[in-house]
């Protein structure tokens, strides 16, 4: 998993660096001390970086795939030969086929009950009532009366409905001749080809809704960024940026890598643009996410080694400001810290100021 950080330092880290990189430390009651003839004999440091207004992002950017939201497997009810393989790519609808199986079509209805038995006259439960509602907006429940119950005037307008597909009208609708899904469904590979023997729960082909998400792999460690709503930013492979925002976590896929698949979390990511933003995309083509953890807007930093740690009791942290020929130890209060720079705030401090750093 290709994996980088943005430069993250702890105060702890802070205070090694400057101690370490720059020479002119404040004593206990050095904050507010001004003074010439420091290195070189004029006391001012080798360099200075301006103090300066900025947003602070602290992220995580990891490698990812552009993909399409719950991605599932469908398998034969019933064993058969594969008659027409299903399309890659191809977008499915109520009413139509999702795969032909011994020349018959298994149609897609929508429908939260999966097909879990033949539905004849007699029969009652949730399962009827989607059929009806599908028989009915597909245009064959004219005088259907939408419940529960598989009724005369249900078996009259599953007949017509076989008619239109040239399957044999029985009245009933049997295991392997409907697949329900909530909606919609975009084709994502096929599994059986054509002339393929199925039989009971062979699995045909594997589809997934016609939402575009890009999937992304973080360390267990980043279990905060995978909560719902954290915000991303993704690289797409035409070299485009969109912004997203995770919508949960996902099974990782079977790939043979079971071991490797335990040591990460996938994660979906919803792009805000929706359908939109991958436009023209290679599906599954790589891509890069940045996870923003960490976000500071309009703070004032200075690059880290400018942050001097404050000798005596009193302690703390403060900038040599430099003016003209002379400068002054400043007391400062640190924040977040993000690509080599540091928040800071303190009485007096503006942007613009010009601050010590080592000689670089």
């Amino acid at each position: 998993m290709k994996r980088s950080t943005t430069a993250l330092l702890t105060l702890g880290t802070v205070t090694a660096a400057v101690t370490g990189g720059v020479l002119f430390l404040g004593t206990g009651g050095g904050a507010g001390a001004s003074g010439k003839g420091g290195e070189g004999g004029d006391g001012l440091p080798p360099a200075t970086a301006t103090v300066v207004r900025t947003d602070l992002v602290r992220s995580t950017t990891v490698d990812g795939r552009l993909d399409f939201a719950q991605r599932r497997v469908v398998k034969a009810a019933v064993q058969g030969t594969v008659t027409v393989a299903a399309p890659e790519g191809e977008t499915v609808r109520r009413g139509g086929a999702l795969y032909e199986l011994n020349d018959k079509p298994v149609t897609l209805l929508y429908g939260p009950v999966p097909m879990f038995r033949e539905m004849k006259v007699g029969d009652r439960g949730s399962d009827v009532l989607q059929l009806e509602r599908n028989l009915r907006d597909l245009g064959y429940g004219l005088g259907l009366y939408v419940d529960t119950e598989y009724g005369k005037e249900t078996e009259a307008a599953v007949k017509r409905w076989q008619k239109h597909l040239n399957r044999a009208t029985t009245g009933r609708v049997g295991k392997g001749d409907v697949v329900f899904q909530p909606d919609r469904v975009k084709v994502v590979s096929a599994d059986a080809a054509l002339a393929d023997q199925v039989g009971p729960d062979g699995p045909v082909l594997t589809i997934a809704s016609t939402r575009p998400v890009v999937r992304a792999e973080l360390e267990q460690t980043d279990g905060a960024l995978t909560a719902r709503g954290t915000k991303v930013e993704v690289a797409l492979p035409s070299g485009r940026t969109a912004k997203g925002k995770v919508a949960g976590t996902v099974r990782p896929e079977e790939d043979g890598s079971e071991g490797a698949a335990q040591e990460g979390i996938t994660v979906e990511v919803v792009l805000d643009g929706g359908a939109r933003a991958a436009a023209g995309e290679d599906a599954r083509a790589a891509a890069s996410v940045t996870f923003v953890s960490e976000a500071r807007k309009g703070v004032l930093a200075v690059p880290v080694e400018a942050v001097v740690a404050l000798r005596g009791e009193n302690g703390g942290y403060g900038l040599q400001i430099v003016r003209g020929t002379s400068s002054t130890m400043v007391r400062v209060e640190t924040g977040m810290t993000a690509d080599g720079q540091i928040e800071v705030s303190g009485a007096g401090l503006r942007e613009g100021m010009k601050a010590g750093v080592a000689k670089p």
